[in-house]
């Protein structure tokens, strides 16, 4: 990930701000967070959430009738810089 990437604390820390509430989890190979869009959510809003996700490597949106809407977004985290990984039992 670059150095000027946005790391998923500072989205989240966004999409706070934005007055949403949010989750972040760790994964292995990402991280990981989830805000809750209310229906009454203004149309400005929208576009301040939508414009913080889309620094994140990948983002969507979870819609149901159920569950309601929530917004997600996914940052990569870094690859160790090592020679030549190629899995266990094909390391050189």
């Amino acid at each position: 990930m670059p150095a000027s990437a946005p790391s998923a604390e500072d989205i989240a820390a966004r999409l706070s701000a934005l007055g949403l509430t949010t989750r972040v989890e760790e994964h292995t190979r990402r991280t990981t967070i989830e805000a809750e869009v209310p229906e009454s959510l203004p149309a400005e809003t929208w576009r301040e959430a939508l414009e913080v996700v889309a620094e994140a490597d990948r983002f969507g949106l979870l819609a149901s009738d159920v569950h309601g809407r929530t917004l997600w977004a996914a940052v990569h985290k870094a690859v160790p810089a090592t020679g030549d990984v190629r899995g266990p039992g094909r390391q050189r």
